[in-house]
């Protein structure tokens, strides 16, 4: 590929690895990875609630890693409560799982920065040794979207979609945030699905598997995609002469 179009490439794909970083970034702070509506469970049994009068006892729920909002409805009126997980919730929610969920966030934000900048800087600058070099590109997409850093766990972008997941549906997140301090009235999930925010996290992630093809693109080989029979007869042909 001419050298005008491998820093076309490069720079398309820093500029991707950006807005990845970029917008899990804003994702992080928002409310919207999960939404759904929550039954009073006690106050619809006290009344024998079925069919429209259910609706009378169902409110809703939207939060995110931080922070959300809850619609609390038990027959005479919904009432609005805000969500905060630090310090609020810390006890009531499985925090070793959440922190865990914001680490690997970060994680996966500054590996896409670091990944940014090596683009640019084998777009505009002069590569050397392995981590400056075609290596290095590959290191850091990896790290961010694939199975290199962390080969038990996964990458940072899916582990936190796979973290929050389990949270959210194993440990049964949206009932312990709206029971919480709830002495007389049970409250059960009714409808509960991800929001764009959740969503937005993926697509970042795959992001960087298109970063990864751009790299290819750009004509640099995959590391360690030498075959070793080529190896083999070199090596022989030198033994010739």
């Amino acid at each position: 590929m001419p050298q005008g179009q491998k820093r076309v490439t490069f720079c398309g794909a820093g500029l991707l690895s950006l807005v990845s970083a970029v917008t899990a970034a804003v994702a992080l702070g928002t409310q919207f990875w999960v939404e759904g509506s929550l039954v009073c469970k006690t106050g619809a049994q006290l009344v024998n609630a079925s069919g429209t009068e259910l609706e009378k006892f169902t409110g809703g729920i939207s939060y995110g890693i931080f922070h959300g909002q809850r619609l609390r409805q038990c027959g005479l009126g919904g009432r609005s409560f805000r969500i905060t997980f630090f310090p609020t919730l810390l006890g009531a929610i499985p925090a070793s799982l959440h922190v865990s969920v914001i680490l690997f966030a970060a994680a996966f934000i500054v590996f896409a920065l670091v990944a940014a900048g090596f683009f640019m800087f084998n777009a505009f600058g002069r590569p050397y040794e392995t981590l400056h070099g075609p290596m290095g590109l590959y290191l850091w997409n990896t790290i961010a979207s694939s199975l290199i850093s962390f080969p038990t766990l996964g990458s940072c972008g899916f582990m936190v979609m796979i973290l929050f997941t389990s949270e959210v549906k194993i440990h049964h997140l949206s009932e312990k945030i709206a029971n919480y301090k709830e002495g007389n009235f049970v409250f059960k999930t009714h409808t509960e699905m991800f929001g764009y925010s959740f969503w937005l996290v993926f697509a970042c992630a795959m992001m960087h598997c298109i970063s990864i093809l751009l790299i290819r693109l750009a004509g640099i080989q995959f590391p360690f995609s030498k075959s070793k029979n080529t190896d083999s007869v070199d090596g022989g042909a030198d033994l010739m002469y």
